[in-house]
């Protein structure tokens, strides 16, 4: 699988991740230690099992003019998992400027190679993960630990490809503006 995903600025990416640690200190199942090197808060625009030839180059190009983009974040959602699991997210506001960025990703994506449907136009929520799959216990856990989850307004800075069976990243936009770090 390949994804597009937009990465938070670092004061984002630093609320982001003291959410994952309060779940975790909790004693809830959190995002706050994934192995992976390269993991980090995001909010994912697509997922395909193959993304069409050129695309990266063209992405590259949507994305520079694109970024930086000011989000929402605001409330939690809960995605069926496996069986009766759950993942817990933070749902971002879906402005006018993320839908079309949304839908020019999709865009460009037109002939990816079995696209999920979850990501698509029209079937999309856009959120940042926090937790792994969950069962219902620890989801009602998750929620007493955040309380009323308050609003949060931050900027979504860089972008990358993920591909899931390489466990390799690719940036993505302007060289200038890409992180130094996975």
């Amino acid at each position: 699988m390949q994804t597009v995903e937009l990465l938070c600025d670092p004061p984002l990416d630093r609320a982001v991740r003291a959410v994952w640690q309060q779940l975790a200190d909790g004693g809830v199942d959190s995002l706050a230690h994934n192995p992976h090197p390269g993991h980090r808060p995001h909010l994912t625009l697509a997922a395909c099992a193959r993304m069409p030839a050129g695309a990266a180059d063209r992405l590259d190009e949507l994305l520079a003019d694109a970024l930086p983009l000011t989000v929402r974040l605001t409330g939690l959602l809960s995605f069926s998992a496996r069986s009766r699991r759950r993942v817990l997210s933070w749902s971002v506001v879906p402005t006018v400027e993320l839908m079309q960025l949304h839908h020019r990703v999709w865009e460009v994506l037109e002939h990816a190679e079995d696209p999920d449907p979850h990501y698509v136009p029209g079937r999309w929520s856009p959120h940042l993960g926090l937790t792994r799959r969950l069962p219902p216990d620890a989801v009602t856990l998750a929620h007493t630990l955040l309380g009323r989850h308050p609003d949060l307004t931050g900027t979504l800075d860089t972008a990358r490809t993920f591909d899931t069976d390489t466990q390799h990243t690719r940036p993505l936009g302007p060289a200038t503006s890409r992180h130094t770090r996975p």
